[in-house]
């Protein structure tokens, strides 16, 4: 995985990116010293969370996919521990 860049960077490489339509994504990664790629991704990221582009998931989706995912490892960790103490418990009975 690449370096992480807190949001006010990427907030910033994507403005300076807008500014200018002669401006490149490489103009603006050799600026702010990060890859071309990076920059790519977050102009990306940003015009789908801003409703310009729709080829993929907003932020706010990421997160709540992110968290339902957490979510369901907990419960499946819960399911677990239920399920093993269950059987001890029934095992007790006779």
């Amino acid at each position: 995985m690449g370096k992480v860049y807190p949001q006010e960077f990427r907030d910033k490489a994507v403005e300076l990116y807008r500014l200018d339509e002669k401006t490149t994504v490489r103009d603006v990664a050799e600026d702010m010293g990060c890859s071309t790629e990076a920059v790519r991704n977050w102009v990306k990221q940003a015009d789908i969370d801003e409703g310009r582009r729709d080829d993929g998931s907003s932020s706010s989706e990421k997160e709540e996919v992110s968290e339902l995912r957490r979510r369901n490892r907990q419960l499946e960790k819960e399911v677990r521990i239920l399920k093993a103490a269950t059987a001890y418990f029934a095992s007790q009975q006779l």
